[in-house]
């Protein structure tokens, strides 16, 4: 596509559908209301409502910032009402703690289990989808010596340390697939299912359903499934999952999954969650003797002292979350990345590692110049777009195929942003 054309379309695009009306208030300020009857697609480029939408956030630009996986940016209200709550909490110090921090808690706990889609007493409050993670795969107790386990090059790396520190604690067969990249739906799930026909001893699986090294989407549902099917658990990290795609956790199909709240549901950081179907909390062991009297899900996990700001911040970031909604914020990322994603993967210097598929697709995208697999090829390139371009982004590596740099907007994202993104990129293909 030529540069005029290009900036034809760049303009055109960024003229609003309609102006947002109303408002709903979250913490002490007004959260925009979306234009009613729009649908998310076509809202995702409206220029006048996503503008109220990026206000709500006070960032720093300089440089862009486009490494939005690491954690999610409070929006204002959420900040202001965390702030509240610390003040709060250093102020009637350990006597709330003990006695009115626990209302706060059980209020976190039913409406962060509102909006993952399961029941209160399936959720436990965890720092993080790690700490969740771990407690489940170390807790699971349905192995036997000559079991098999099943992971991906896709998973996060302490994923993976826990299911190999299976290996020996439980006296199983640890087995790894690698996922091709840029792989079709498909396909993918057809990797899955040969791995379960192969591997007749395979009792559990982690499942991750976005990767975080370059973005990819699993197809979930399909994959537990398959796995169901055969008998087989499905532990999933759903970190990059919940918040940013429009779906349900329970209806997944895994039985078991952690998640996080502090990335894109905004909430302060330290804020995650453990999730066990109701009638499957026997099958993970209690933490490390924890008292079980119930089954109860909180018993397989123990956080200790929590940021007791955080998880009150929390409900604040839940209806900042449910003002914009998944679907709407799911739309507007993908059109983020497709804008700047169009002209890079028409170029043919940069190969795109997930398929041009929505079904796939993420706000996180991995890419490197083509046949450019090494870390130090890879970090050289974040380098460069700091320094040269004024442009924040991070490399990753652990994929069978070799490292890349992870692109990720935000909904503080503008079109400009994403457009500099795209000339830098091809900048730097036309000097390499």
């Amino acid at each position: 596509m030529d540069r005029t054309r290009r900036g034809l379309l760049r303009a055109a695009s960024l003229l609003p559908l309609t102006a947002a009306a109303g408002a709903v208030v979250g913490g002490h300020e007004a959260v925009p209301v979306a234009p009613e009857g729009v649908a998310p697609d076509r809202l995702a480029s409206d220029a006048g409502y996503w503008s109220q939408v990026a206000a709500l956030y006070d960032v720093a630009r300089d440089p862009v910032p486009l490494e939005n996986g690491f954690w999610g940016v409070m929006a204002r209200p959420v900040l202001d009402a965390y702030r509240r709550h610390t003040e709060r909490v250093n102020r009637e110090g350990a006597s709330f703690a003990r006695h009115g921090f626990w209302r706060h808690y059980r209020d976190a706990q039913a409406g962060a289990a509102q909006a993952l889609g399961v029941d209160a007493d399936e959720l436990a409050l965890t720092r993080n989808a790690t700490e969740a993670l771990q407690a489940l795969i170390g807790g699971y107790n349905r192995l036997e010596p000559g079991d098999a386990v099943l992971c991906a090059d896709v998973d996060y790396d302490s994923m993976l340390t826990a299911m190999h520190w299976l290996r020996q604690r439980r006296g199983v067969e640890v087995i790894r697939i690698d996922l091709p990249d840029a792989a079709d739906h498909d396909a993918i799930v057809e990797t899955y299912a040969q791995a379960l026909a192969r591997h007749p001893r395979l009792r559990m699986m982690l499942l991750t359903q976005v990767s975080h090294r370059h973005g990819l989407r699993l197809p979930v549902p399909e994959i537990c499934a398959l796995a169901r099917a055969r008998g087989v658990d499905v532990i999933l990290d759903a970190a990059h999952g919940v918040g940013q795609l429009e779906m349900r956790l329970g209806d997944q199909g895994a039985d078991f999954a952690g998640v996080n709240f502090h990335k894109w549901y905004g909430a302060p950081v330290g804020v995650g969650g453990l999730y066990i179907r109701r009638g499957r909390a026997a099958d993970i062991d209690p933490y490390m003797g924890e008292s079980d009297p119930d089954g109860a899900v909180q018993a397989r996990v123990h956080t200790g002292t929590v940021n007791f700001a955080a998880v009150m911040a929390l409900p604040d970031a839940l209806a900042v979350h449910a003002a914009i909604g998944s679907a709407r914020k799911q739309a507007r990322l993908r059109w983020l990345n497709r804008r700047w994603l169009d002209p890079v993967r028409a170029h043919g210097d940069w190969e795109v590692l997930v398929a041009d598929d929505p079904r796939l697709a993420s706000a996180l995208v991995g890419l490197r110049l083509r046949g450019r697999t090494a870390v130090e090829d890879n970090r050289g390139v974040v380098e460069r777009l700091r320094v040269e371009f004024g442009i924040q982004t991070v490399h990753r590596d652990g994929l069978a195929s070799g490292a890349c740099l992870r692109v990720t907007p935000s909904l503080f994202t503008t079109p400009a942003e994403v457009d500099r993104l795209a000339d830098a990129l091809l900048e730097i293909a036309r000097r390499s």
